[in-house]
């Protein structure tokens, strides 16, 4: 098998190459007195500092990233958790407010009356009229022995019929 030794352009264009090589690693190349061998050995250990250095920073960028999608994870689930706390409490007060309005229709002397009732965090807004006074008490007294009612806003007026 016979050897054919490389064309001139392709030597100067390698050569070219290997200069832009050690020229994007910012190191200092080889001395000048140095074999072609030498020269490649010294790019390719530059070449592979470099390779290192740019991995670690990747590295590090990937773990920043990683860092601020763990943080914003947190941050999605807090507002969820929050949102859901909310909204289980307009629930629990939207059930509060049907018992109560359950209690005051099957109670004979109250259904007849249109009393609004309103909760707001476990509080309980009796409004509108009463026949009177015993009937504004019971009113309070039904709305008082729901669950999840933890207080009274009695403001029904008593109209004398």
């Amino acid at each position: 098998m016979r050897h054919t030794p490389l064309p001139r352009p392709f030597i100067l264009a390698s050569a070219a190459a290997l200069g832009l090589l050690l020229a994007a690693c910012n190191d200092t190349p080889p001395p000048q007195d140095a074999t072609l061998g030498q020269k490649l050995d010294s790019a390719i250990a530059r070449t592979e500092r470099k390779a290192d250095e740019l991995g670690a920073r990747a590295e590090n960028a990937l773990d920043s990233a990683q860092v601020r999608a763990e943080s914003a994870t947190a941050d999605a689930k807090a507002a969820v958790e929050s949102a859901a706390g909310k909204m289980a409490d307009r629930i629990d007060d939207a059930t509060i407010t049907a018992h109560v309005s359950a209690r005051l229709a099957g109670d004979p002397e109250l259904s007849a009356l249109k009393i609004e009732v309103s909760t707001h965090d476990g509080k309980v807004t009796l409004s509108g009229p009463a026949p009177s006074e015993a009937a504004r008490a019971r009113a309070a007294e039904l709305a008082v022995s729901v669950k999840g009612v933890t207080g009274i806003d009695n403001q029904l007026q008593v109209k004398a019929g």
